[in-house]
């Protein structure tokens, strides 16, 4: 039987058959994927052929059917291997916010780079603007306009005010869409708000170190409505790339991959050289100062994920 997995716990897996019923599925010894490094093998997403066992109430997953794409970062416990996130999606969304607990530009960047480098389409949902002062309103809006101008979809959203709601619903409507974030910026709030039947459970920020609670613990899928599927993941404290190499980073930043072919060296860095097009377009303004910081801490492998 054929079906899709919508939580993965580790070593077992809930998979949607066929026949809509869902399965309680495991893996039978070691499976590896040719060519991917991976803590997980199996994702969310998944597309994957199992059978049911005679003499006990679970499957065993025989097979995972070729991946549209997926979207990886560096395992946190071993820096060697990736571990998968969701498979077989049509977009990301990165809920972010610039207060309680503060989303670096850094980390935002280094999502978007993961997405690009995968092909898949990101949206970035800065929640909680209940909360904002004007001073913050005023850099929430500079903000969303650095990545509006670059081509990423930008929303405000407040679970607490309802705004932003309907927006969001129509940008996830008849799509599947993996929810990334670090703990503690709303996003099971904003799940709840989305589809109020799933009753998701939320969580305080500590206010000792101003971060969230993990109050999701694995990734899982909902079908909010028919054909538009979520995928809720657990909160990313840090966001390692996975297998990027130094020649090809700059392709994953658009507004340095417009760029491609203008500067004098085909293989410049972008760092120092002379007639470098992208070095002009920081020093004129037209590719924002943080962005470029970004590019050069991923360039030289810094692991500040924050």
């Amino acid at each position: 039987m054929k079906g899709v997995v919508i939580k993965s716990t580790g070593s077992w897996y809930d998979i949607l058959g066929e026949d809509h019923n869902i399965y309680k599925g495991r893996l039978r010894g070691k499976f590896k994927i040719k060519n991917l490094n991976v803590t997980n093998p199996i994702a969310v997403g998944d597309y994957v052929e199992f059978e049911q066992e005679e003499s006990a109430d679970s499957s065993v997953i025989k097979d995972i059917l070729p991946r549209e794409n997926y979207i990886i970062r560096k395992s946190v416990q071993k820096s060697s291997q990736g571990h998968l996130i969701a498979c077989n999606v049509d977009q990301t969304v990165l809920i972010v916010t610039l207060a309680t607990p503060r989303t670096s530009l850094g980390f935002i960047d280094r999502f978007l780079v993961s997405a690009e480098s995968f092909r898949i389409p990101a949206i970035i949902v800065f929640n909680k603007t209940d909360i904002y002062d004007e001073t913050l309103k005023e850099q929430l809006n500079q903000v969303m306009n650095i990545y509006t101008q670059i081509g990423y979809t930008c929303l405000a959203t407040s679970a607490l005010e309802n705004k932003g709601i309907e927006e969001l619903k129509s940008l996830l409507r008849g799509k599947k869409s993996v929810l990334s974030g670090h703990s503690g910026v709303g996003k099971s709030s904003l799940i709840n708000i989305i589809a109020p039947g799933l009753d998701l459970k939320t969580g305080e920020v500590s206010t000792f170190a101003n971060k969230g609670v993990h109050t999701t613990t694995f990734a899982e899928m909902f079908e909010i409505e028919p054909g538009t599927f979520i995928i809720d993941t657990p909160g990313i404290k840090e966001l390692g790339l996975y297998e990027i190499e130094e020649d090809e980073l700059s392709h994953y930043f658009p507004e340095m991959r417009a760029l491609i072919g203008e500067c004098k060296f085909h293989n410049c860095r972008h760092v120092n050289e002379p007639q470098c097009a992208v070095l002009e377009k920081v020093k004129q303004g037209e590719i924002a100062e943080s962005r470029y910081q970004s590019y050069l801490s991923m360039l030289s492998g810094e692991e500040k994920h924050r």
